[in-house]
């Protein structure tokens, strides 16, 4: 390959993970673009998990040989089996080298210095592969992982220079993976609470928007959970704003506790004292069920009054749900009635008969301060 079309192999793989929107994607398209510029039949990408002393295999591509995903759940290598990232890098990083590339074949080392590596010519060998190019990657100043291009039995064999641009390809694969995980970071941080790092309100919004329209297009079962913690106010005045945090923190914990008992439940703090969790695709009972273990595990908290607690779900008589507001009014409303009867269980929308209550405060006109619509629907509260 000349110059000019390694050159586009450079570019194409950085637009390729410039344009990833996970992940996995970021991983996929780094794999790929490798495995193309170096003319590889097979590439993968791994990181180096250091507490756990392994290279655990993010993405395989190409032609994947019997037992090999492309993203595999648990293929992962102690990696004392392959010290080359360990010793080799870090005994040249110490003499000022650099982490270059380095090649084997199904017979051996060709070129590059970490020296014959039997694992990987026994795995060359049992896939059906004649050589192979390894490249570290580096973020930050620390070995991240590395890139394996492979090629079959009866290709060219990996010279001198596809491995010094395999080092090339790494350097542009760290710079992408660094890019993606901070772009990462910056989503997650969007979308979580500071203090109870759960979910926030805008990660609700986005994720009932979605629900709602499943709901709409395939009938998905949508709950929602909404909370107020009771005797905030109190601790804040009494015992200082630290104190208060705490108890937020604490109840934020048995929250993620509850929500674990529905499976991809969504635990979130609204803002203040308020709390939710979204809840798609479980039964209507096995979300209350939830609610009334979150409001027993909230009233044995230390300094906290419990919680007062509304449900509502597609899953009940509420009527036709077509938008994320009426369910976030319709569980609001249940909250209020819960927080109005001093309930030390959950409220329900829907099951008081035909005319329930709390259907009935849901969908009334908001007319004055004392309307249902306290969140989203008449503007959120100050945290």
């Amino acid at each position: 390959m000349g110059e000019d079309g390694r050159l586009a192999g450079v570019v194409a793989l950085a637009q390729g993970m410039a344009a990833a929107h996970t992940p996995r994607e970021s991983w996929r398209a780094a794999a790929l673009g490798a495995c193309r510029a170096l003319a590889g039949s097979f590439a993968a990408l791994s990181v180096w998990e250091r507490e756990l002393g392994r290279l655990r295999v993010l993405v395989n591509v190409g032609d994947r040989a019997q037992g090999e995903e492309e993203f595999p759940g648990d293929e992962a290598y102690p990696v004392h089996q392959f010290p080359e990232i360990t010793e080799f890098l870090h005994e040249r990083w110490a003499a000022g080298g650099e982490p270059n590339a380095w090649v084997e074949t199904a017979e051996g080392l060709a070129t590059g210095h970490p020296g014959y590596c039997h694992q990987r010519v026994a795995a060359l060998r049992r896939r059906g592969r004649g050589c192979c190019v390894v490249a570290p990657i580096v973020l930050n100043g620390r070995a991240w992982g590395e890139l394996y291009v492979a090629r079959s039995v009866g290709s060219p064999v990996f010279d001198r220079g596809d491995a010094d641009f395999a080092t090339v390809l790494a350097a542009v694969v760290a710079a992408g993976i660094g890019q993606s995980e901070r772009l990462e970071e910056a989503r997650r941080l969007a979308f979580t609470d500071a203090l109870t790092g759960l979910a926030n309100r805008r990660a609700v919004d986005v994720k009932l928007e979605e629900a709602i329209e499943r709901h709409r297009t395939e009938g998905v079962v949508v709950s929602l959970v909404v909370c107020d913690l009771n005797g905030l106010k109190r601790v804040n005045d009494t015992l200082g704003h630290a104190v208060g945090d705490r108890l937020l923190e604490r109840f934020g914990s048995v929250l993620s506790l509850c929500g674990a008992m529905l499976p991809g439940a969504l635990a979130a703090r609204l803002g203040g004292d308020e709390f939710c969790l979204l809840v798609v695709g479980a039964p209507a009972d096995d979300v209350v069920k939830a609610a009334d273990e979150l409001c027993r595990r909230a009233a044995e908290l230390e300094l906290g009054e419990g919680v007062a607690c509304g449900v509502a779900s597609t899953d009940d008589p509420i009527g036709a749900v077509g938008s994320a507001r009426r369910l976030f009014r319709l569980a609001d409303a249940a909250q209020y009635q819960a927080k109005a009867e001093r309930s030390g269980k959950p409220v329900v929308a829907g099951r008081e008969g035909p005319d329930d209550p709390v259907v009935r405060l849901a969908d009334a006109e908001p007319s004055g301060e004392g309307a249902v619509e306290r969140r989203r629907f008449r503007g959120r509260r100050p945290l």
